[in-house]
């Protein structure tokens, strides 16, 4: 394990913003560990997550348009 996780003054800290990332895919996808889960919800702050969860949710959206447009577009061919 790496020194991040045996550091106390480490569990104090908010979380970065990689961890509110993939702790936020981490939960889309349902595969949460229930440490992040009880990390996030008593050491991170709710606007954080729902900026990032809004970000990546409307970067989804935007993706699977854009993929279907482009897969309707090359059928219409």
């Amino acid at each position: 394990m790496s020194e991040q996780h045996h550091n106390p003054a480490n569990q104090d800290k908010k979380p970065t913003l990689i961890q509110t990332i993939s702790s936020i895919l981490a939960a889309l996808f349902g595969v949460q560990s229930a440490k992040n889960r009880e990390r996030d919800f008593t050491k991170g702050d709710a606007g954080n997550y729902i900026g990032v969860y809004v970000l990546l949710v409307l970067a989804l959206v935007i993706g699977m348009v854009v993929t279907v447009n482009m897969v309707l577009d090359a059928a219409a061919k």
